[in-house]
């Protein structure tokens, strides 16, 4: 069913016009909660947005109300070492982005975004009590226990089960939530109208610096008072955010747009392989669109019919799904989606496989993202932490990234995106793929900022006086640039990685695109790891201690940044020239809907 115009008109006694009310469907195929086509002035906009923008800060500063301070609850309160504990955070992180798979499978296969979401918050909200509540009555014996100076006693097989159990709660909810609000979030603007594109574009903005903002909040004030010992009072305070964060997304359960759930993936792809494999001795391939099949049958879950792919070059072999050949007309086979696909479902397959290479460029640069909370803490540690008797903890010299994201966000969004569109003539400005690029390139300077700082810590070391406080009299504060670079960099690429794959994954897979960002930043960690693992094996030899030895004075951590930028700038180089080969889905319009709506409104005004 196409979307309409409707409206309603109301005439006085003697036949004037009084009254006209016109409300306009959305053009991108969203429906209301009923599955009736969405209508713009009733629906969506901003007021969801922002209902949507203000869950994403408060869950997110009940995650890291966890997350950010999780390895010193093991050691202090848990009497784990410090090995057993990081171990135990890295699988903990781990479990959290391959459920973000999870979610987005069910999502975009079964539920749709708007009960993934409910439901897995839901199981957030129960992790985080569960918590609270293992914490407040036997995890934190005896009471005051779990500062720095008084670890708590040993603990039963039973409550550490509990514990584990719990936290794995907050991990499953969390990681099934997160890939589908942002994606949920944008399905509240309709793309194909002007307006509403340029909000959905502001709206990844903004949702990255509200991300940014509740982990501000959890890494300074909640942080603050479980380094104290206040363990409970944290994880309680974590669990009212998230328990206020999903009471506010269900109030706009009457206003939110939806898109139908298109059924597994994994079949539908494997459905175009098997098709096109099936037809690999077929000679002609088609050359138009018209000569491949598309299907106008509306979604079987909806009113309405999908949004159709139109055919695009490359990967020709998979184009062959699409044909129909004359045994499919006489085995009455055209129907049967192991034999023969649509256009649509066809280009579907493309997208990912033309998503992939993009994807694979960005794993690098979150392994630039990772050194803020591993190597550029260490070496925060070894610099003079203490401002005129005020002491700098190094972890928080990352609120300078998380302020340089909210900056750089009002300065693009302000400021740089206006500019390059007036002088490009462009309205779009830049493209996310180019906003990606220069992510890439900010990275880059930000490893050789943080070389150099690392070379004048060296230079200032205190090579004689092993056992100080500070092993180096160069200022914590020359981290700032680094820092902030770093925060720039995210602006570009994270917030242009989240509109590229929401922008560029089909309709059925928009939650999958999301999960990707997620699993890109995981895959970044492991990536790291196991470079810093190689990097040593290789350094380390003779009376070499390696690149990043315990003692940094020792080390030459400078050469691991500058390793870090060269192996950027190859990354950069590989992305250019996917970059170059990628092809933009484009959408077909809806030229059916605009004569219905044409027609419609001239019935309407005799």
């Amino acid at each position: 069913m196409a979307c309409l115009n409707i409206c309603k008109e109301e005439r006085s006694v003697q036949g004037k016009l009084v009254k006209k009310e016109q409300e306009v469907c959305t053009r991108d195929g969203s429906v209301d909660r009923h599955g009736d086509p969405a209508i713009r002035g009733r629906t969506g906009t901003w007021f969801a947005g922002i209902l949507i923008l203000v869950n994403q800060g408060l869950a997110t500063l009940a995650f890291f109300g966890v997350g950010v301070n999780l390895v010193l609850f093991l050691t202090r309160v848990l009497g784990q070492d410090n090995a057993d504990a990081a171990n135990n955070v890295s699988k903990w992180t781990g479990t959290v982005y391959i459920f973000s798979l999870l979610g987005a499978f069910l999502s975009d296969s079964y539920w749709g975004r708007y009960k993934t979401c409910a439901i897995f918050q839901a199981i957030f909200v129960t992790g985080l009590v569960l918590l609270s509540l293992s914490s407040y009555l036997f995890l934190l014996k005896p009471r005051g226990c779990g500062d720095e100076r008084s670890p708590c006693g040993s603990h039963s097989t039973y409550q550490n089960v509990f514990f584990y159990f719990s936290i794995y709660l907050v991990a499953l909810g969390n990681g099934g939530y997160q890939p589908n609000i942002a994606t949920f979030g944008a399905d509240q603007f309709d793309e194909e109208d002007p307006k509403e594109g340029r909000s959905k574009i502001a709206f990844f903005s903004y949702f990255y610096l509200a991300l940014n903002l509740g982990s501000l909040f959890s890494n300074t004030i909640l942080g603050y008072f479980e380094d104290r010992g206040l363990w409970a009072l944290g994880f309680w305070a974590s669990a009212g955010s998230a328990f206020l964060a999903l009471v506010l997304f269900l109030i706009g359960t009457p206003r939110y747009r939806h898109f139908t759930p298109k059924g597994n993936p994994l079949s539908r792809c494997c459905q175009v392989i098997v098709a096109a494999t099936r037809k690999w001795k077929v000679q002609r391939m088609p050359n138009q669109d018209d000569d491949q099949f598309e299907s106008d049958v509306p979604n079987d879950r909806s009113k309405i019919r999908d949004r159709k792919i139109l055919h695009t070059q490359g990967f020709r072999f998979l184009d062959r799904a699409a044909i129909i050949t004359s045994k499919d007309y006489t085995e009455n086979r055209i129907h049967d989606p192991w034999r023969v696909c649509t256009v649509t479902q066809v280009e579907e397959f493309k997208c990912i496989l033309r998503l992939l290479p993009i994807w694979l460029c960005t794993i690098l640069y979150s392994v630039v993202f990772t050194q803020m909370a591993s190597l550029f803490v260490e070496q925060g540690a070894d610099m003079e932490t203490t401002i005129s008797k005020f002491h700098i903890p190094p972890a928080s010299m990352s609120s300078f990234d998380i302020l340089s994201v909210a900056a750089f966000i009002f300065i693009y969004r302000r400021v740089l995106d206006p500019l390059v569109a007036r002088i490009r003539k462009d309205p779009k400005g830049l493209t996310e793929l180019q906003r990606m690029g220069i992510g890439l390139v900010i990275a880059i300077i930000a490893m050789v900022s943080a070389g150099i700082v690392e070379l004048f810590r060296l230079k200032y070391a205190r090579k004689d006086c092993p056992s100080c406080e500070s092993a180096s009299s160069l200022s914590i504060l020359w981290q700032i640039p680094q820092y902030v670079l770093i925060g720039a960099s995210e602006v570009f690429m994270y917030v242009g990685q989240l509109e590229f794959f929401n922008g560029q994954a089909p309709d059925g897979l928009k939650s999958f695109g999301s999960a990707l960002c997620m699993t890109s930043i995981s895959l970044g960690n492991y990536v790291s790891s196991l470079l810093v693992t190689v990097v040593m094996k290789i350094s380390t030899r003779d009376e070499m201690p390696g690149w990043i030895p315990g003692n940094l004075n020792k080390g030459h951590l400078d050469r691991f940044y500058f390793l870090l930028a060269v192996l950027t700038t190859a990354d950069l180089v590989v992305y250019i020239i996917c970059a170059r080969w990628y092809k933009y889905i484009r959408f077909e319009r809806q030229q059916e809907a605009d004569s219905i709506l044409s027609n419609e409104e001239a019935d309407l005004r005799v």
